[in-house]
């Protein structure tokens, strides 16, 4: 398999690495970040487990979530990309980002950055994104996100399930 990069101005979306675990783990320990992520937070065992859950998604499905670096520190900062483990509903995309990281659009930028390769290099005719209703950031990002003036298509193929109810097009 390939690697995959992706970048935008300030980010670099890339294959995990083994030093990506500490920061990651720290972001997995992190209440508030977990939250909305089945609300219990990960010990460092768990922490792994799940980071080498997005590796073999990579290995398995040949895409999933790139660890996402900012470009001006060369920080580890989260994960952005796509999920479709058996089982689940439909291909989705997802991130969770440090809280240092958040509140700098840097959602946002990423998922638009892998919403125009899913459609124009993966040829998705559409992606999902499952939403706790009370995690007002991601459904404010998960807008902006499909707000991609250049890529219009993104906006009517792009799907959000919250609280059992089917918004978009």
């Amino acid at each position: 398999m390939s690697e995959i990069q992706l970048e935008t101005e300030r980010l670099l979306l890339r294959m995990w690495r083994e030093d990506d675990f500490e920061a990651y783990a720290e972001i997995c320990a992190d209440p508030e970040v977990m939250r909305y992520l089945g609300g219990k937070t990960f010990n460092r065992m768990e922490a792994w487990r799940h980071m080498a859950v997005m590796v073999g998604h990579w290995q398995l499905r040949g895409f999933g979530h790139w660890a996402v670096e900012e470009k001006a520190s060369g920080k580890f900062i989260g994960r952005i990309g796509f999920l479709y483990p058996e089982g689940w509903p439909d291909f989705e995309i997802g991130w969770t980002l440090a809280p240092a990281a958040q509140g700098k659009g840097y959602a946002i930028e990423g998922a638009r950055r892998a919403l125009a390769y899913a459609f124009t290099e993966m040829d998705r005719d559409h992606v999902i994104s499952l939403i706790n209703p009370l995690n007002h950031g991601a459904l404010l990002s998960s807008v902006a996100a499909t707000s991609y003036s250049r890529m219009p298509e993104i906006v009517s193929s792009v799907r959000f399930q919250v609280s059992g109810s089917l918004l978009g097009t």
